[in-house]
């Protein structure tokens, strides 16, 4: 921007967005201090480096405005978990149900986590049927992602928003 233009001849454009030609440098400077804006070098890499005449500090603005809206308008999904063991009671387990249909409402990915410690291992029939019970109580609310499958301890589940 301004004194920081090093390039001794310039593709210059006006404030009008109509291009000027190829210039000097301090012709450019004088145009720009004409109409009491910034001289700013657009594309640096080109052969002669292309610089535009602006009001930068409202280029600035207004980029950041831009910036703001497309991140109010862009919707991030998260993924929640739930963490369950294979000996969980009846109402915990409606719970753990409940508060998944909520995370599934809202548009959450979810993630079912089934644990097993020390001996629970040599049971993991019980996980898997944990997993059915899960994944037959939530159907009317999301599809499978990705089936049950166990890693290391851990027996997990990846269900998706219907």
């Amino acid at each position: 921007m301004n004194d920081e233009i090093t390039a001794s001849e310039v593709r210059l454009v006006n404030g009008e967005g109509e291009q000027v030609g190829v210039v000097s440098l301090e012709r450019a400077f004088a145009e720009a201090d004409e109409a009491g804006l910034d001289l700013v070098e657009v594309s640096p890499d080109s052969n002669p480096p292309v610089t535009k005449i602006m009001d930068f500090g409202k280029f600035r603005y207004d980029q950041r405005k831009k910036d703001r809206e497309n991140r109010k308008k862009q919707h991030t999904v998260s993924l929640k978990e739930i963490r369950m063991r294979p000996s969980i009671s009846d109402h915990d387990l409606e719970t753990k149900i409940n508060r998944s249909i909520k995370f599934l409402q809202a548009g959450s990915r979810l993630k079912i986590s089934v644990r097993f410690r020390g001996r629970e291992m040599a049971r993991q029939d019980l996980g898997a049927a944990l997993m059915d019970r899960v994944t037959e109580q939530l159907e009317e609310y999301a599809n499978v992602d990705k089936s049950a499958s166990v890693e290391g301890r851990v027996m997990s589940l990846h269900l998706v928003p219907k």
